[in-house]
């Protein structure tokens, strides 16, 4: 079997792939991740999907490297990592009472052979109508500043939800698993 690798450092999805008990690397891929002028989310999330496979190949011969990307968005607005508590309440007042959408881009690299497979999975999140203490409590609390819409659903930002609609509910962590399972499947990988 071909060596797996994770072309991500995120510790969210590193943990996603560590549930199908299969062993793998990590590989930080080092891409800019600004969306080029006129592109959609969910084609930015789909482009970056394979470069970050892409930009972890050369050192890996012979494995099969997981690319993923993640664009969360409403109408024109994007809502990436906000990295600070004061861009995460942001976010979050623009969020309130909205559905944003998650797109979840995968890409599964050959590098023995250069093929890939690629699928997205878009998640529709509805955000309940919050107060601002409601908002500055839950950033005080959890302090998403590294997950793009500044909410960590697994977790405490559950709370601040009002529905999820989506195939995978991984893909909104940042992995979609059931895409991947079967790539892995196409790929020759045993899961089971």
């Amino acid at each position: 079997m071909p060596s797996l690798v994770l072309a991500s450092t995120s510790t969210y999805r590193k943990q996603l792939l560590e549930r199908l008990e299969l062993a793998f690397l990590t590989d930080r891929p080092d891409v800019d991740e600004s969306e080029l002028p006129g592109e959609t989310p969910t084609a930015t999330a789909e482009r970056l999907a394979l470069a970050k496979a892409r930009a972890v190949a050369n050192r890996h011969p012979g494995s099969l490297i997981i690319g993923s990307d993640q664009v969360a968005y409403s109408d024109m607005q994007r809502f990436g990592k906000p990295g600070t508590a004061e861009r995460a309440i942001g976010q979050l007042q623009a969020m309130r009472g909205k559905s944003i959408f998650f797109h979840t881009a995968l890409c599964l690299l050959d590098t023995r052979n250069g093929t890939y497979q690629q699928d997205a999975v878009s998640t529709e999140v509805r955000f309940r109508a919050l107060s601002d203490a409601e908002i500055q409590r839950y950033v005080e609390r959890e302090q998403p500043f590294d997950c793009a819409g500044s909410a960590k659903a697994e977790a405490l930002g559950i709370s601040l939800i009002e529905y999820m609609r989506g195939d995978d509910p991984n893909a909104l962590i940042g992995l979609p698993l059931i895409s991947l399972c079967n790539m892995l499947r196409t790929a020759g990988v045993e899961i089971l």
